[in-house]
């Protein structure tokens, strides 16, 4: 992917199979982000393409338009919350199940059976997620109200209730404390086995990704470093560079006048 002279992605290949969390890490400007604006389509890949297993086969998706995405199955959450913040809960979720409606204008405006039961369905859909995520409490709240930490279930929930096949989660822990980052940590969990759902995930809390991941794809300047386990990838000599730099004098780090032999300080 170019942006004018500047290449954010570069020779990026890798697979994500159905049924396990898939984690993108990586420094700041590795080119996470980039890709996953890539797979919804808010970008066109430069050269390159994405094929996606669909409802109906496998397709390739940079030959999609970008506003039939989420009929497709794929849905993502942004790591700046994008929600509707003078809406309620309730009504958040209720437009992520528009997205399945089949009813015409017509229908919709004089509120045919059709219609009706559409409403019924997307009622009940949103429910079942408000269940799943415990938003009971939050159902009929304004969004703008809402602590942070729920915003960000909140917009999951909306995602879920597009009822996706791949889950894209652009740093789901970013801005929460310890105990909403466990609980989030629970809740990818919860989306992989109990709702069979996919996850493709950004994310720097190391912690978070070592607890959900399957597999994690380390990325710095726009390229891949490694692939493997959560534990292959933290132990990689480039992934460990590409966040620390690398160290060419340990005697930098040992105190002045200790010998080689001397633990570090």
């Amino acid at each position: 992917m170019r942006f004018g002279g500047l290449l954010a992605v570069n020779d990026v290949s890798f697979e994500v199979r159905q049924g396990e969390v898939f984690t993108l890490i990586g420094p700041n400007g590795a080119g996470k982000t980039t890709v996953f604006n890539l797979i919804s389509r808010l970008y066109t890949p430069s050269s390159g393409q994405i094929d996606y297993l669909g409802p109906n086969g496998m397709l390739c998706l940079t030959e999609q338009a970008p506003q039939n995405v989420a009929g497709l199955g794929i849905a993502r959450t942004f790591q700046n919350i994008e929600l509707f913040e003078h809406a309620t809960v309730l009504h958040n979720l209720l437009i992520g199940c528009h997205t399945h409606r089949k009813t015409g204008f017509w229908q919709d405006l004089f509120f045919s059976g059709a219609t009706r039961a559409a409403e019924l369905k997307a009622r009940e859909k949103a429910e079942e997620v408000i269940e799943f995520l415990d938003l009971q409490h939050y159902r009929d709240a304004l969004v703008e109200g809402l602590p942070y930490g729920v915003r960000k279930v909140v917009e999951m929930a909306r995602a879920l209730c597009t009822e996706p096949r791949l889950l894209l989660l652009d740093e789901p822990s970013s801005g929460l404390n310890v105990e909403e980052t466990e609980d989030m940590a629970f809740w990818i969990a919860d989306i992989k086995n109990e709702l069979g759902i996919t996850v493709l995930m950004v994310e720097h809390d190391m912690t978070l990704v070592s607890k959900v991941s399957d597999r994690v794809l380390a990325m710095n300047e726009g390229q891949v470093l490694a692939m493997g386990t959560p534990r292959e990838v933290q132990s990689n000599p480039a992934v460990i560079e590409a966040y620390l730099g690398q160290i060419d004098d340990v005697t930098s780090l040992r105190r002045p006048g200790s010998t080689a032999q001397e633990r570090p300080a």
